[in-house]
């Protein structure tokens, strides 16, 4: 089955085409700058990488664009339409209803808009892209495959918050957490990297992109997870706060004036973080430059962001009992043997030994960097969403 992915933000659009069965990505590239100026797509294909830089001013226009370069004779990488057989999307937050991936239907539409308020930055993206895949490819089936799903198996007592039982039940009110699709993804991994059955794996697995998040693993199911009813609680992120205390929230819109829920929304998704922290940047690369170069405030916010790090692994150890790996992986957690050794240094006593000679320098692989002697195996493995998206689209398709 042919599948094409599609993850679809704000201002940008994600995309792959993929056949299910032998795994190729036959193409894939990302619409940046949607409706301002600069737009561009880079889309590559067969080895080439292609820039091109045509008026976008709607996800719907983004989307023609995608399906054009796909048929186009320059190129493209299929004759026609009909050779794609699916669309699957990915979708942020589909609340306490939709706990699998899905068939998209006027009624799982409806749910997607009734859960906006629950993933502010990321549902409305999701919806524009379903129905511009609709417009566009009329007739193809259209699968949600969710970030929340993965993390349905959590226990009541992982995802129950302190708050009185009425808000809880009549809001749904509870920690979804997200990433699902990436935990899911290096977890199951890594389980094959040591040759032993997922369903008997006990994994903690860091996610660090401008997003991040930790998640707890027991025998191949999460069982807590660090983002919460939103994506904002947890660990310290590009531009979102992470865990704070609820007080720090009050205090600062009677200080600033923050009346409006939108202030807010906005302030503590998009103005915290380690862009807040610096009053620079959210960029990791920059941050960890600077760092070394010996900048003492970009090292305490390196060592602020690795600490969170820290103290989740420590916890879901905790929770675990027994921890089999560590996984890391992202965009930092893939690429930043700096952030990896800093993360995990002296948690020797907990079994846990990293070996400078695999980490320093590892971008971009799939590779285990402990050592021979480390009790809990470390491995870096990036991650691979679209490829479970397509898998998942095949699945549903296939009942």
């Amino acid at each position: 089955m042919n599948v094409l992915t599609l993850n679809c933000g704000s201002s940008s659009v994600k995309y792959q085409l993929i056949n299910t069965e032998s795994e190729n990505v036959l193409c894939q590239g990302i619409v940046e700058r949607i409706g301002i100026d600069g737009t561009r797509i880079v889309h590559k294909e067969s080895g080439n990488k292609h820039v091109i830089e045509p008026h976008i001013p709607d996800h719907k226009a983004a989307i023609d664009n995608i399906i054009g370069l796909l048929t186009d004779k320059k190129y493209g990488t299929i004759q026609s339409l009909d050779e794609i057989d699916a669309i699957g999307h990915r979708l942020v937050h589909g609340g306490d209803k939709l706990t699998s991936s899905v068939l998209i239907d006027d009624h799982v539409m409806n749910i997607l808009k009734e859960c906006i308020d629950f993933a502010p930055l990321h549902n409305p993206a999701n919806i524009k892209g379903v129905e511009a895949a609709m417009a566009e490819l009329p007739g193809k089936p259209n699968v949600g495959v969710f970030d929340t799903a993965f993390h349905s198996t959590m226990p009541p007592v992982a995802y129950t918050y302190g708050i009185p039982k009425k808000y809880l039940m009549e809001h749904s009110i509870r920690r979804y957490g997200f990433h699902g699709t990436s935990h899911y993804y290096v977890a199951k991994k890594a389980a094959e990297m040591m040759e032993k059955p997922f369903n008997e794996s006990n994994i903690i697995t860091i996610h660090l992109g401008n997003g991040a998040s930790v998640t707890a693993i027991k025998d191949g199911k999460s069982v807590d997870t660090s983002m919460g009813f939103t994506p904002l609680e947890g660990l310290i992120m590009g531009t979102r706060c992470g865990d704070v205390d609820p007080g720090v929230l009050f205090h600062i819109s009677k200080m600033e004036d923050l009346e409006d829920e939108d202030e807010m929304n906005n302030f503590f998704n998009k103005n915290c973080g380690m862009l807040g922290i610096t009053g620079k940047t959210s960029d990791m690369r920059d941050i960890e430059d600077w760092a070394l170069e010996g900048d003492a405030e970009m090292k305490l916010a390196l060592d602020i962001y690795c600490y969170r790090i820290k103290k989740y692994v420590g916890s879901y150890m905790a929770v675990l009992n027994r921890t089999d790996a560590i996984v890391f992986t992202g965009g930092v957690g893939e690429n930043s043997d700096v952030t990896r050794e800093w993360v995990l240094q002296d948690m020797d006593f907990l079994g846990i030994k990293i070996d400078p000679s695999k980490n320093n320098g590892l971008r971009g692989k799939a590779q285990e960097i402990s050592t021979a002697d480390s009790k809990v195996k470390v491995f870096a493995i990036p991650t691979n969403e679209e490829l479970v998206i397509a898998q998942e689209t095949e699945k549903v398709l296939s009942k």
